[in-house]
């Protein structure tokens, strides 16, 4: 699949995804073509596909591991990740990450027309839309290595974007979390 222009991370993902379910596939794994992913780890993630709807391979749980990665760029990702499991509430080590399996079913069912994010917020965006819907969300350990090929497109503008849409979603998510806690009905003593 070629694309005219550059129209963001989660644009190229959403193009591939409508392709894949319009195909009729099942299973659409989602993974970086820079030499980052190890394509002989995919058969761990879709093992896990077996009792899950989506399937996360993690460079932070036990037995995940980065190599050859700054530590600046560690830093930001274990930092990114951390406060994302804080301001949304979402038990997830590695949000972040691109090597992923979908069951057809769990993109059916994740409101992919309502996605507004484009940039790297796109993969938290997803993976929190499917623990809210429900869906059962599991990690499986990954190594990722530093890129052979191309150039990293982080920059302080998407860490910026990020950090503003993490922080915007999590506001909302305690807030509503929080008119439930005030408005709930108090049990009457008999």
């Amino acid at each position: 699949m070629h694309r005219l222009g550059k129209e963001g991370l989660g644009a190229a993902y959403m193009a591939g995804f409508e392709w894949g379910l319009n195909e009729g596939y099942q299973v659409l794994v989602e993974m970086d073509a820079d030499g980052s992913h190890q394509p002989e780890q995919l058969p761990e993630l879709l093992n896990a596909l077996t009792d899950a709807d989506l399937v996360l391979g993690s460079r932070w749980v036990k037995g995940g591991e980065v190599l050859n990665w700054p530590k600046s760029r560690e830093i930001l990702s274990r930092g990114g990740n951390l406060w994302t499991r804080i301001a949304l509430g979402i038990p997830l080590r590695d949000a972040t990450g691109g090597f992923r399996a979908f069951r057809r079913k769990t993109l059916l069912g994740l409101g992919l027309d309502n996605v507004a994010s484009a940039g790297y917020c796109f993969q938290v965006d997803l993976a929190w839309r499917a623990l809210k819907a429900g869906f059962k969300v599991v990690e499986v350990p990954i190594t990722f290595i530093e890129r052979e090929y191309g150039d990293s497109k982080m920059s302080q503008k998407i860490v910026v974007e990020a950090l503003a849409l993490t922080t915007m979603w999590g506001i909302g998510h305690r807030a509503k979390q929080l008119r439930a806690l005030v408005t709930k009905p108090k049990a009457v003593a008999s």
